[in-house]
């Protein structure tokens, strides 16, 4: 390499370019401030909560469907070819929906069409440019990408109840979707670059030398057609569907949960806060610790805290007792999409990363969508959330034994004997 050399490795920007797109993405807006639009969307469509709830319901289902489509097109295409035009697209739809009427089939079309164009600016496609960027720094790199979606999930319902306020529904999701078109889409298009090697570099900021051969290491991994016949593939997934279902079920649920311990409103949703705040630690802290410790101990762990927090829902003694067990469970559903795409590039390399991480977000996604709905059925059947919850502890622990059977990684980070021939730079390790 000849010339200036920037001090920052550019892998970080690339990052930084990611969390931004998550940020003003499809779930703070579509999922997380889901409960926000609620309302208002059930006074204008003057219909119960359970027919404008269907529309989150297709959401989820289109998204789990769409994310290995989105993630096989990302592997033969590329994901700036994906991501760009999801993003305008979906950006340009939001601020559409100032012509929506007030025909519910409308809404749901809304929602269906914002499910399919959102994946392609889901976790799927950043998380591929992450892991090409990123090897034995892999972890943090996702964590502080998935910072970026904790981030809007944490800052949008709160934006949006503002809005919706002042100007109504219509106007707060066409004000994100200008958000989307003027700040997300410009950035993402100036800074996120695809592979390493395109910039003279290879992942963790790692120069190649003049005398050292091309080499695409990047491209090791097993294919779909391995993957799907793989029992390491099938032990995943179960384990994510279970904990997925989990945490969704008592996130979206948490506000009632509490009410149901006697808390104010007001406090229900600051607990709702304390789990974004949960949600953040979970993304950043389990990407660091996946860098140093073997992945399927540090899920087990997060899945623990899983458990303890809705062993402490189902207990029900205090409002204190509920505070800490939805911090635990957020904690461990902002861990749980890091852990996902640290573990799919692992075990099965980034050859076919993008189809292999689509399917199991996909099984995360419509995880989400079935556990919410059966908390909210077994609610209405017992009159009480203690039964669901009951069910939702025995899923997660049943989840901790699937993860502690992972045996090794197949593709573990390029160790020492991998970078005889490459130098690395010192000003470029920051």
């Amino acid at each position: 390499m000849s010339g200036h050399r920037p001090r920052v490795f550019y892998g970080w920007w690339v990052v930084i370019a990611a969390a931004l797109g998550l940020c003003l993405g499809s779930p703070p807006i579509l999922v997380f401030s889901f409960a926000v639009f609620l309302g208002p969307l059930s006074q204008e469509f003057h219909t119960g909560r359970a027919a404008i709830s269907l529309a989150f319901t297709l959401h989820n289902l289109i998204s789990a469907v769409s994310a290995p489509l989105i993630g096989l097109l990302v592997d033969r295409y590329g994901a700036r070819k994906v991501v760009l035009p999801a993003t305008v697209i979906f950006g340009s739809i939001l601020v559409l929906s100032k012509i929506l009427t007030a025909n519910l089939w409308q809404f749901y079309a809304f929602y269906l069409t914002l499910g399919v164009i959102g994946s392609g600016m889901s976790p799927v496609p950043y998380g591929n440019v992450v892991s090409h960027w990123f090897d034995r720094r892999r972890g943090l790199g996702l964590g502080l990408m998935m910072f970026g979606l904790g981030f809007g999930a944490m800052v949008m319902p709160s934006l949006a109840q503002r809005l919706i306020a002042m100007f109504g529904w219509r106007v707060a999701y066409a004000a994100v979707g200008s958000g989307i078109l003027l700040i997300s889409a410009p950035v993402v298009a100036a800074f996120l670059r695809e592979r390493p090697e395109k910039m003279g570099l290879l992942p963790d900021g790692v120069a190649r030398a003049s005398s050292a051969p091309a080499r695409d290491c990047d491209d090791l991994g097993l294919s779909w057609h391995d993957a799907w016949h793989s029992p390491t593939f099938w032990l995943m997934v179960s384990a994510f569907f279970l904990v997925g279902a989990s945490v969704h079920a008592c996130v979206l649920h948490t506000a009632a949960i509490l009410t149901d311990l006697g808390s104010t409103a007001q406090a229900a949703a600051l607990a709702s806060s304390l789990v974004g705040v949960a949600l953040l630690i979970g993304r950043v802290g389990s990407g660091y610790l996946l860098d140093r410790f073997f992945g399927p101990r540090i899920a087990a762990i997060f899945f623990g805290a899983v458990a303890i927090g809705i062993a402490l829902l189902w207990i029900g003694n205090s409002r204190e007792l509920g505070f800490t067990g939805a911090f635990l469970v957020g904690l461990g559903m902002g861990a749980e999409v890091d852990i996902i795409a640290y573990l799919t590039s692992r075990y099965f390399g980034l050859r076919a990363f993008g189809e292999i991480y689509g399917y199991a977000f996909g099984a995360f996604a419509l995880a989400g969508g079935i556990g919410t709905f059966l908390m909210g059925f077994g609610f209405d059947l017992t009159g009480s959330y203690r039964t669901p919850l009951v069910g939702f502890f025995a899923a997660t622990l049943v989840a901790i034994v699937l993860m502690i059977r992972l045996g090794p990684y197949r593709y573990n980070a390029r160790g020492a004997e991998d970078t005889e021939t490459l130098q690395l730079q010192p000003e470029e390790t920051i």
